[in-house]
Order: structure tokens, then C-alpha cells, then sequence
């Protein structure tokens, strides 16, 4: 699209009177500043709350334009540049994006001209040089729930030490990091902080890198969290388009998203792909309000984190204990020989099959974790001649979905699988291996994690984790020396029960 400047204002093309020769796209003209609200305006309240909050593209807004450009003219929105000249060539301002090789150019019909557009959030719908992202100017007063948390559960220790450090953080608008073990029910941990915001009429988003965990959360916040209005958003979702005072979305989704929220906790910080996309974390910043918590839950943080804390430069509190109180199971390392060398036979180390077989002849359910999926393919080839229920999933499954149910049913006794389960999945009662603990896929973040599968359940809190290596690394040493550093921290705060 192209717009016309008429007396410091923006004028679409197809809404110009008359053809107008300097129409130019939106990136080639010095934006106004924001005209002044009209409160006596008509405006429309299903355009305005429709905009609330996000930074959408023409095309996502399903109104007339003429009605757009009235809001517009009456100071209830702003157009704003999808795309921003720099030095050094073009930033994206839906992603952030400035890395040359994530644009590209193209001869535009709707500008008539050569646009440069952005690849990075193409996905989300696209950004070019001649498109405008519209922003909301107006906000409908926050609604204030009263004891809106219907959980009647009891916190640990550990637990409520860090809930009521949650609930500090998000009345004085702070940072701050949740070092929570795996199982340490951080989840539960956030309620009294989030009733406290939405009893404040604070807007409420948990954004978390995984669809898997929006699902899986969702019905457990809307029960506890009954009269409040929820939403979760993911690609697919039913809610999109939608805004709530409480939303738990997938980071990617924020990208839509602008200063819309008062509280921001990012679950599981460390998860690829937040861990790994800048962008994402740009997604995080738009999305907040200027004031505003910014809460981040995990049971890995990063190493730089790690020293930040020791040195009191990133306010944090920790959960080294779970909820239950039993210390968390330590790693034992048992070497398997060059099981890649074997796996081209078709074989696999004695000490695995041996491990495997003591699993489905006692009825445990297990997990085996393996570097790639075309080892994994093998893998399951094989052990399928111990049981032929045995299945293996990854990221690229079209079954992945009810794979991981029927395991979760018991009708799966052994699940081989990438990293792609090593966070997100609870099952109560089940053993864990790593096949090939020394590739660099298994870091310490990882390592960490998937140990963390075993021992959730307070009925079973106990359970073999067992890494098969050709060779120790120092990722598996430093996963095994947090994990048994957590237990030592639980045990000197009275945190564990006594045997």
C-alpha cells in the first residue's frame, strides 16, 4: 500500500480523492507524530478491542479500510513502519529482524515498485517496505477480579518461598528468575502472583517456546482460574484474533503482540527455540508495557546465568527441592563401547538390551533417548524384536501426538525418543536411558532434564536414570554435579524428607 501526506497526516491511495503523483510506501515517509484523540469520536469498540494490545497488519484487520482510517484520523490508532531504513540496510519492526540474508526483494503490485520484505516472520504473514502495522492508541479499562484463584493445593516450602517472591516481583513491576528443579511444580508456584495481578487489573501473559505446553497448561489455568477470562494461543489455535486479561501463548505468537501486558513470565527460558532466536526475545519486549514483571521460569539456566546469580547481578530464587520433598535422581554413567559401530549391524550394546529387557519384564515404563532420528529409526527396528509395542517418536512425527497419549495410557512400555521429550511430558512412574550421552546434542541443560522425567510423581518418587556413553563428557559431568548440588542445597534448608 501506498499513502498520500495531507497536512501531516497519512492518507491511503485508495482512499485519495484524486490520483495523487508523491503517494510513496509507509517506509518512505517521516510518520507524523501521533494525532490527537477525538473522545467525542463514534469509535468502534469491536475494531478497538479487536487491535487491543497488537501491532496487526492491514490484512489481519477483518474491517473496512475507510473505518480504519477514521480511527486513525480521530487518534484512536496509528499506522507505523512494518519496515525501517538503517545503516546497514533494513530492520524488521514486527521481528526486529537486521540480518541481510532474511530479506529479500520483490516487484510489488501493491506499491507498483521493488519491495523488500522480511523472511524471518514471513510465517506470521508479510512485512515489506510499503506495509503499514496498525497499533491500537485506545485501551478499554482493565477489569479487576476479586479472589479470582480456586486451588485449594498447599505449597512446600520451597514453593511458597518463591510464590511470594513472584508476587513481589510482579507489584513492584521487577525481573526476576525462578532456578526451579524439574518437578518443583513451578506452575503452581505462579498462582498467588498472578491472583495478585489480576485482582490489581493487570493484564497477565505466560509465554512458554512449545505448542505442546500451551495445551497441556491451558485446561489446568482455566480451572484454576475459573471466572477469569483465558486464552491460549498457538499456530492453529481457535483463539487467535482473540484477547483476554490472562493469555498463555507460544513465544511466536508475542509477535503480534503490543504493549500489551503487565505481567510476562517466559516458562522454560532455556528451551530451544527462545533459547536460540533473538527474535523471540524481541517478541517478549514488544509484548510487555514500558511498565511492567517480567518473570522467568527454569529448571536449566544458562551457565552466564548461573555466574550472574552467584554473584548477585540477576535477582533469582531457587526450588531445589521438589514438591513432594524426595531428593531428585542422580545420573549413573555406564559405558556401552562404540554402539554406533554395533547399531550398523544391526545391534545394539548387551548392556542396553539388558536394561531394556529388565524394563518390560517388570512392567516399567521407560524412556530411551537417542542423538538423531535416523539412529532412532534403528534403534526401534531392533527393540521391536523384544516387544513389538515398543515405538519411537521425534519432532517430524505426524503421530507424535498419539504416540506420547498411548504411552501416557500404558498401551506403549517403552518410548524411544530425540530431545524433543526431554521437557513438557509427566508420566508417574518410569526409568529413564540415554543412548549415546556423549553427542553434542545431550548439553547439560539437556542432560538435566530428561533426568528430570524420573521421580515427578510423589507415589514414585524414585526411579533409574541411566546415561550409555562411549566416552564421559564434561556436559554430562556438569548435568550429574547440579543435579547432585540441588539435593545438597535441599538438604541443608530442611527441604527433604527424612528417611
Amino acid at each position: 500500500m501506498r499513502f498520500i501526506v495531507d497536512e501531516g497526516r497519512l492518507i491511503p491511495e485508495a482512499l485519495a480523492k484524486t490520483n495523487d503523483q508523491t503517494a510513496k510506501p509507509i517506509s518512505h515517509i517521516d510518520v507524523a507524530s501521533s494525532i490527537p484523540m477525538h473522545p467525542e469520536f463514534p469509535y468502534s469498540p469491536e475494531l478497538l478491542s479487536f487491535l487491543e494490545g497488537k501491532q496487526l497488519l492491514l490484512e489481519e484487520l477483518p474491517f473496512p479500510l475507510d473505518l480504519i482510517q477514521a480511527h486513525y484520523e480521530h487518534g484512536y490508532l496509528a499506522y507505523e513502519k512494518g519496515m525501517m531504513k538503517t545503516k546497514h540496510g533494513w530492520r524488521c519492526m514486527r521481528c526486529g529482524n537486521e540480518e541481510n540474508h532474511f530479506f529479500a526483494s520483490f516487484p510489488c503490485a501493491r506499491c507498483q515498485a521493488v519491495c523488500t520484505y522480511c523472511r524471518k516472520c514471513i510465517m506470521m504473514g508479510r512485512v515489506s517496505t510499503c506495509t503499514p502495522l496498525v497499533v491500537s492508541r485506545f485501551s478499554f479499562p482493565q477489569a479487576c477480579y476479586f479472589s479470582p484463584l480456586s486451588w485449594n493445593g498447599i505449597l512446600s516450602q520451597g514453593q511458597q518461598r518463591a510464590a511470594d517472591a513472584v508476587e513481589d516481583a510482579i507489584v513492584r513491576n521487577d525481573e526476576l528468575l525462578v532456578w526451579a528443579v524439574c518437578g518443583a511444580g513451578k506452575t503452581e508456584v505462579l498462582f498467588p502472583g498472578i491472583a495478585r495481578a489480576l485482582e490489581m487489573g493487570k493484564r497477565v501473559c505466560i509465554a512458554t517456546p512449545r505448542t505442546d505446553v500451551v495445551r497441556e497448561l491451558a485446561p489446568r489455568l482455566k480451572q484454576a482460574f475459573p471466572s477469569v477470562p483465558l486464552i491460549a494461543l498457538y499456530g492453529g489455535s481457535d483463539d487467535r484474533g482473540k484477547f483476554a486479561p490472562f493469555v498463555i501463548s507460544t513465544t511466536h505468537q508475542l509477535l503480534r503482540f503490543y504493549r500489551a501486558f503487565d505481567v510476562m513470565v517466559i516458562d522454560e527460558v532455556d528451551a530451544f527455540p527462545y533459547s536460540m532466536e533473538p527474535m523471540l526475545e524481541y517478541a517478549v519486549a514488544k509484548a510487555r508495557k514500558e511498565t511492567s514483571s517480567l518473570i522467568y521460569l527454569t529448571a536449566t539456566p544458562h551457565p552466564k546465568w548461573q555466574k550472574e546469580i552467584k554473584r548477585g547481578k540477576r535477582k533469582a530464587v531457587t526450588i531445589p527441592a521438589r514438591y513432594h520433598g524426595f531428593p531428585l535422581p542422580v545420573p549413573s554413567f555406564e559405558w556401552c563401547g562404540n554402539w554406533r559401530k554395533q547399531l550398523k549391524r544391526s545391534r545394539l550394546p548387551r548392556n542396553v538390551i539388558t536394561w531394556v529387557k529388565l524394563r518390560i519384564e517388570t512392567a516399567k515404563q521407560a524412556f530411551l533417548f537417542v542423538p538423531h532420528i535416523d539412529e532412532l529409526e534403528q534403534v526401534v527396528r531392533i527393540l521391536k524384536q523384544l516387544d513389538e509395542r515398543i515405538e519411537g517418536v521425534h519432532a517430524e512425527d505426524p503421530k507424535r501426538a498419539e504416540k506420547v497419549q498411548a504411552f501416557r495410557d500404558g498401551r506403549i512400555p517403552l518410548l524411544v525418543t530425540t530431545t524433543i521429550l526431554e521437557r513438557g511430558v509427566t508420566v508417574p512412574n518410569i526409568d529413564v536411558a540415554v543412548l549415546g550421552a556423549e553427542d553434542r546434542i545431550f548439553t547439560e541443560s539437556a542432560l538435566v532434564q530428561i533426568a528430570g522425567r524420573v521421580g515427578r510423581s510423589a507415589q514414585f518418587p524414585s526411579g533409574d536414570i541411566r546415561f550409555f556413553h562411549y566416552g564421559k563428557t564434561r556436559e554430562m559431568v556438569a548435568a550429574k554435579r547440579q543435579i547432585e548440588r540441588m539435593n545438597k542445597e535441599a538438604s541443608e534448608r530442611g527441604m527433604l524428607k527424612t528417611q
